[in-house]
């Protein structure tokens, strides 16, 4: 065996297996297996939920690190996880140069939260080119005449932004810059898209909780977040303008009408990216996690790792619509199965 693959061993998969003997009588339990994976902090409310409830049914244990998808595709490269998790999806190249293979968990999006006096959930209307705006500096005050402009009615305050961004490597980053980079040529030309930015502006919080408390804490901030924290927090949210021109609000449909404008099963390592995409009531910030696998561990863990995402394929999508994380559609998840079977041999 490889010191890789030993690696994957030691750290990724435990296996215990619990005997008691009394007298006269032997009992035995069966061996429960134990996975660690790591990265994204948007799918964590849900790996989180699925994981319990699969301890629960199975008596196998998921431990999950929300660490930010950056953290989780290093931690799979090195092998110290037996799986790892990213809202940024690795191009096909970038898969094969390091031999891992990658494939969707679920649907869901992000949307800018905000701490203003006085101003209600989903009552500030807000655009791509204006957060794109604010984000880069140019725009400093609430009551600027961009954000008036978009707002007749509304009691802007006069207070100074504080832009609130990710300090870790992030695919909820990657999603929103995607996204800003499709709306603002400025942003596309000086900042880009990628898990790590160079910011302009603004203070950084680690993962969705570290910026969901941060907008918390911080009179006039804004930042961005998976729409899960907006519920688990009831954070204050913006509706936003989005390709076609309509006022929409962030929601599970919305974020299922942007998937439905792209084919995952005609995609190579399903690499799709789910901003920006056409139709009245598509949220425009719609985005997806990847689970990233390694060939080269041991194809146990792999197949334990393939049984837990499968369970929560087939039991677990009531559970993910509770928290606004649309399921895959079935042709998708048959897709999925046919490119273990490939790629891992399961």
């Amino acid at each position: 065996m490889s010191l890789n693959r030993r690696s994957f061993t030691k750290a990724a998969v435990a296996v215990a297996v619990a005997g008691a003997v009394g007298v006269g009588v032997m009992a035995s339990a069966f061996a429960a297996v134990s996975l660690t994976g790591a990265g994204s902090t948007w799918v964590y409310p849900l790996v989180v939920k699925w994981s319990a409830a699969y301890e629960k049914a199975t008596g196998n244990k998921i431990n999950y690190q929300g660490i930010g998808s950056g953290g989780g595709i290093a931690q799979i490269k090195a092998g110290t996880v037996a799986f790892g998790a990213s809202d940024m999806p690795l191009k096909p190249e970038d898969l094969q140069k390091a031999g891992l293979i990658q494939f969707p968990t679920a649907i869901a999006g992000e949307d800018m939260v905000m701490n203003l006096p006085g101003i209600k959930p989903g009552e500030l209307i807000l655009s791509g080119p204006l957060v794109a705006d604010i984000y880069l500096g140019k725009i400093k005050k609430w009551n600027a005449p961009e954000i008036a402009k978009l707002n007749p009615g509304v009691k802007l305050p006069d207070m100074d932004i504080t832009v609130v961004h990710r300090s870790d490597g992030s695919g909820t980053t990657f999603t929103f810059a995607d996204y800003l980079s499709k709306v603002s040529p400025e942003w596309k030309e000086k900042i880009g898209a990628n898990t790590s930015l160079n910011w302009p502006v603004g203070v950084g919080g680690k993962g969705n909780e570290g910026v969901a408390a941060y907008v918390q804490r911080i009179p006039g901030s804004i930042g961005y977040v998976e729409y899960a924290y907006i519920l688990e927090n009831k954070l204050t949210y913006a509706r936003m303008i989005n390709r076609d021109g309509k006022v929409v609000s962030p929601s599970l449909k919305g974020f299922q009408d942007a998937a439905a404008h792209v084919d995952f099963t005609k995609a190579q390592d399903f690499y799709v990216i789910l901003t920006d995409q056409p139709g009245p009531g598509t949220w425009p910030i719609s985005g997806c996690t990847w689970q990233i696998l390694s060939k080269s561990a041991p194809k146990e863990t792999n197949e334990q790792v393939t049984k837990f995402f499968n369970w929560g394929f087939e039991h677990g999508q009531s559970m993910a619509e509770s928290i606004a994380f649309g399921p895959l559609p079935t042709s998708t998840v048959d897709a999925i199965k046919a490119y273990w079977k490939k790629n891992l041999g399961i």
